[in-house]
């Protein structure tokens, strides 16, 4: 008896090989967080300089394409949009409509302090947050130490963030990854969501949201699919 149940534990474990290991739960998927879009606006634009706006705004669009084609749980917000920072990037509102996703106006500059802001946030049910706007060392920094110090798992896509200097910018993801943020770029974003090409369903939409805002890499998918006809 004892034999047998040594060799069926030997098979289990071979089956379970075969099928490979399991994913790291550090890793993304698309059921397992929640993003927040905070204050890609133009006057928060204006001034930042620690990335190009073409860049900074090619990369928000890659994060909010990513989140709108895998359905994950998104806030978007803004502070003082109607007085002073202005309306949103054109490239969220391709994805996100204010007319119908409800963005959320805020005061405070510290986003978690905001009751409607905390609330929409902590309202989608989800332990890992993923952060990204402008200006990284005030608007991020608030929600990502809040979020931590409330139990959150946070993760800051550092090339959808931007601040008024590179030194500005630097050390606010430097203070974070201290405090145990997790960073990420935007197209690091997308393909831990995609994660395996077989994925037929986002395959496409995935590859054109890349083409459209993804620069070299895009460009080379193109070169690829009219001259190797994949």
């Amino acid at each position: 008896m004892r034999t047998f149940k040594l060799t069926f534990l030997t098979i289990v474990a071979l089956t379970v090989n075969a099928f490979g290991q399991q994913p790291s739960p550090e890793l993304l998927s698309p059921t397992n967080h929640a993003l927040v879009l905070i204050d890609h606006e133009g006057q928060m634009a204006f001034a930042t300089s620690s990335i190009s706006i073409t860049e900074l705004r090619n990369n928000t669009a890659i994060v909010a394409g990513a989140s709108k084609i895998f359905k994950v749980p998104t806030v978007v917000t803004t502070v003082a949009e109607d007085s002073f920072s202005g309306p949103v990037f054109p490239e969220i509102e391709v994805f996100y409509p204010q007319a119908t996703s409800n963005y959320i106006d805020r005061t405070t500059m510290n986003t978690w302090e905001d009751v409607n802001a905390h609330k929409a946030i902590t309202g989608k049910g989800k332990k890992k947050l993923v952060l990204a706007g402008l200006w990284t060392s005030v608007c991020i920094v608030g929600p990502a130490l809040s979020a931590i110090a409330e139990g959150y798992d946070v993760y800051v896509i550092t090339d959808a963030s931007g601040d008024v200097s590179k030194e500005a910018h630097e050390q606010a993801i430097t203070r974070m990854v201290q405090a145990g943020v997790k960073p990420m770029t935007s197209i690091q974003y997308l393909l831990e969501l995609q994660r395996d090409w077989s994925r037929g369903e986002t395959y496409g939409p995935v590859t054109d949201l890349v083409k459209k805002y993804g620069g070299a890499y895009g460009f080379g998918i193109v070169y690829a699919q009219k001259m190797v006809k994949h």
